[in-house]
């Protein structure tokens, strides 16, 4: 068994390079580390010397990805986050291929594994403490049925952490990611016009996207396992988080709203399926405090800068 990685030794390999924060994480890892980025995609404008492997995770091919040189640590972010695309093939990309990746870190004794899930994965719900656990459970697809491969992707990296103690298991679970990234969060605070529900303004937790970037580095250090919770700044009321973007808003009934986005949707006119206002209709905050003990993560990035960080891809 090779020994666990730490800075400076081995190679890592990143699933989902080519999206936002992969870039991130390879651009802030090559300098010290050897990378190979691992991604379907194009990744023209890649440091020179980063290694880029364009590979579906479900082929073979990955395989001669781990056999060609010894790989220390792999970073999975290659989770499909698309709601339109089917069922069926989230959960062939998603699951299917993330099995694939575990049998890989398995048959080559990979000493490290770092999994980005999402803290979304425990729900906005209206019973829910005001924050959350590592240990709460994992209840998004009771009103979601869409997030039901993530939690199994979850699921699948809390198996793997028990059945093969040897390789230091890492599970990121961090709140909403804002920045130039194209997610439901992001894209929804892009609106021109932001609605809100009438009777909710429930607590949120934002986290910039270079401080995932800074958590997903601080666990690649030696020794480092578990299930960690990874939140931002202080949490804000929905309707601050507006006012510090400076755009209106609109407060719509929630049966109006669930109903309108429906209709929207079913027309191809909306990115945001109608159970997404659960989100700006419950609470669903973590506590991180052991990422802070254990990991010495702590966000750099301001709520207000965090915040207002989604209009420099505005455009």
């Amino acid at each position: 068994m090779r020994a666990a990685c730490a800075r400076g030794q081995g190679t890592i390999l990143i699933t989902g390079a080519c999206g936002r924060l992969g870039k991130h994480l390879v651009r802030a890892l090559h300098r010290e580390r050897r990378v190979v980025a691992v991604d379907r995609r194009p990744f023209a404008d890649k440091p020179k010397d980063v290694i880029h492997e364009r590979v579906d995770l479900r082929r073979k091919k990955l395989r001669d990805v781990f056999r060609s040189e010894p790989i220390e640590a792999v970073v999975h972010l290659g989770v499909m986050h698309d709601p339109r695309a089917s069922q069926a093939e989230h959960h062939a990309w998603n699951v299917a291929g993330f099995q694939k990746l575990l049998e890989y870190v398995t048959h080559f004794q990979v000493p490290k594994l770092v999994v980005l899930s999402s803290a979304n994965v425990y729900g906005p719900q209206p019973g829910n403490a005001q924050f959350l656990d590592e240990e709460a459970p994992l209840l998004a697809s009771a009103r979601f049925s869409e997030i039901r491969d993530l939690i199994e992707v979850d699921m699948l990296a809390q198996g793997f952490f028990w059945k093969h103690p040897d390789t230091e298991t890492v599970i990121l679970r961090p709140v909403h990611i804002l920045g130039v990234v194209h997610n439901a969060a992001s894209n929804f605070l892009r609106l021109p016009t932001i609605p809100t529900l009438m009777g909710f303004d429930p607590m949120v937790q934002v986290v910039h996207e270079l401080d995932v970037v800074r958590a997903l580095e601080q666990t690649l250090s030696p020794g480092k396992r578990g299930i960690y919770n990874i939140a931002g700044p202080e949490p804000l009321p929905i309707s601050h988080i507006i006012k510090l973007l400076g755009r209106p808003s609109i407060p719509v009934p929630y049966m109006f709203g669930k109903a309108a986005l429906k209709r929207l949707w079913n027309l191809r006119l909306s990115t945001f399926p109608a159970p997404e206002l659960d989100h700006i209709r419950y609470v669903c905050m973590v506590d991180d405090r052991r990422a802070r003990d254990e990991l010495g993560y702590t966000p750099k990035t301001s709520i207000e800068d965090t915040v207002r960080s989604v209009d420099l891809g505005r455009w």
